[in-house]
């Protein structure tokens, strides 16, 4: 390594970000770049570890303790042709991504990890600016064409890869917009849509096809998919929601994260959506059921909209500030994390367990909730329970279910292939990628169920090899 004692020199720094005062008046991205003397110092803290476990800790197997290097050295062009070797999308997983790899890092063992995510996202960002990332079309075509069905980051990284191996390649979109959830589910003030329209464009002059308002199996057969293309790919995501079925889920005002996001971030686009459509927290007293990710664009999506106050109720216990015994190095550390949309405001409790909404003229008024414990059931499984004496009721004008996904919409496309779903109700695929129907092909979300998306990217990639080994008997694809 460039400074073999950088990790003793240097501590690692924090991530700069927007005042909240300022951020919460508008959708812009709420992180500020780094300063680059500051990441120089960063990068010098990678140690030079025998084993470097962020490796095993980044699905995509990024090489990452050479592009810190790099980074630290000054140089970025190697860096980024480093960092693309792995990753088709460092500018969305540099900016969305968790780090696992930096729960993985060997220095976190006693110390801070390396702040690797940021040293990521500041590597493309410096690539782009340069001039530096530009279309790469195939040298050459098969002949073939391969179908590919979802726009989010696992459709997007195999069509890049499909496309890179020769391949026609068109990918359908059920919405009006390519993206998927990098569209439509993640706020713009977690990630501007033009970044994500940026690496499209390229995408688009790298010759792939994009088709919107093309739902498969509902608007567009799937046997016109299976006849026009040599190899299918269902990459369309775990969509359906987890519901909360208490007595007054019927009322009016409460909905599902994923009703209420999109239509913040389609205004943010120039949609004009109507304002009897539009679900807002204006002057609301506002309640978020769900305590992860989504959770928190919910809450940073409502603090832009002005709403009264807002709780976020999560059912199970608050993490550990600390890695606890049984969640030991190099395990992602599950403790205690504070948002950006965290700090901007609002109150979180845990061990909530909503049991009912009440309200008047069909919209909701009330939401009644107790307090659990999780205790041992003798077998040493956690089971819950009821605090006695702990129930309590509040005033609420709108409630947001954000409890996490269950897995693939089942009607339409998936009922249509009858293809084979697995225990937990996601699309079974073999070691191959490839579904119980030949020639059809499977990954991200659909088929892992929720995750994260450096793990939709990882098996996007993954699933092109299969399927470029699929149509040519061999592939060279990474």
């Amino acid at each position: 390594m460039g400074k073999p004692t950088g990790f003793l020199e240097f501590t690692r720094a924090k991530q700069p970000y927007r005042p909240v005062e300022e951020r919460i008046r508008d959708w812009k991205q709420v992180m500020l770049p780094w300063p680059v003397e500051t990441l120089q110092k960063q990068g010098a803290r990678c140690m030079d570890c025998a084993v470097p476990f962020c490796h095993q800790g980044c699905p995509l197997g990024n090489i990452i303790p050479d592009w810190n290097d790099l980074v630290y050295r000054k140089r970025w062009r190697e860096a980024i042709d480093r960092l693309h070797a792995t990753n088709n999308f460092p500018e969305f997983t540099g900016t969305l991504c968790p780090a696992p790899c930096e729960g993985s890092c060997v220095l976190g063992i006693n110390d801070d990890p390396v702040t690797i995510k940021a040293i990521e996202l500041a590597i493309i960002d410096h690539a782009f600016e340069a001039g530096w990332i530009t279309p790469e079309p195939p040298l050459t075509r098969t002949g073939k064409k391969v179908a590919i069905v979802g726009s989010g980051p696992a459709g997007l990284a195999a069509a890049q890869q499909v496309n890179r191996a020769g391949h026609r390649v068109t990918v359908f979109e059920r919405a009006d917009r390519i993206g998927g959830l990098l569209r439509y589910g993640i706020p713009e003030f977690k990630m501007e849509k033009r970044v994500l329209d940026r690496r499209l464009e390229l995408l688009r002059k790298e010759g792939i096809t994009f088709r919107v308002n093309a739902n498969v199996g509902v608007n567009i057969p799937v046997e016109t998919l299976r006849s026009e293309f040599d190899a299918i790919l269902l990459a369309g995501g775990s969509t359906l929601p987890r519901d909360l079925k208490v007595p007054g889920r019927e009322l009016r005002g409460i909905h599902f994260a994923m009703e209420y996001l999109p239509l913040q971030n389609r205004r943010c686009e120039g949609d004009q959506t109507p304002e009897g459509e539009f679900i807002t927290a204006k002057g609301k007293r506002v309640v978020i059921i769900g305590g992860g990710d989504t959770g928190a664009d919910c809450l940073g999506t409502v603090h832009r909209q002005g709403a009264a106050s807002v709780h976020q109720f999560e059912l199970l216990p608050m993490p550990p500030k600390e890695r606890a015994p049984d969640n030991p190095w190099p395990l992602w550390p599950n403790i205690f994390r504070t948002s950006s949309a965290h700090q901007e405001g609002g109150i979180r409790d845990y061990c909530i367990s909503t049991t009912r909404f009440s309200g008047r003229d069909g919209r909701v008024e009330r939401l009644r909730a107790v307090r659990v414990e999780f205790v041992s059931d003798g077998n040493g499984r956690p089971t819950m329970r009821e605090i006695p004496g702990s129930a309590f009721e509040m005033e609420v004008d709108l409630v947001l279910l954000a409890m996490g996904f269950l897995g693939p919409e089942r009607n339409g496309m998936l009922d249509q292939l009858g293809v084979k779903l697995t225990e937990r109700g996601n699309v079974w695929r073999d070691e191959n990628w490839m579904t119980s129907v030949p020639g059809v092909f499977t990954a991200g979300d659909m088929q892992r169920g929720q995750s994260l998306i450096v793990w939709a990217i990882a098996e996007g990639r993954q699933a092109a090899r299969g399927i470029d080994r699929y149509l040519m008997g061999s592939t060279s694809l990474p």
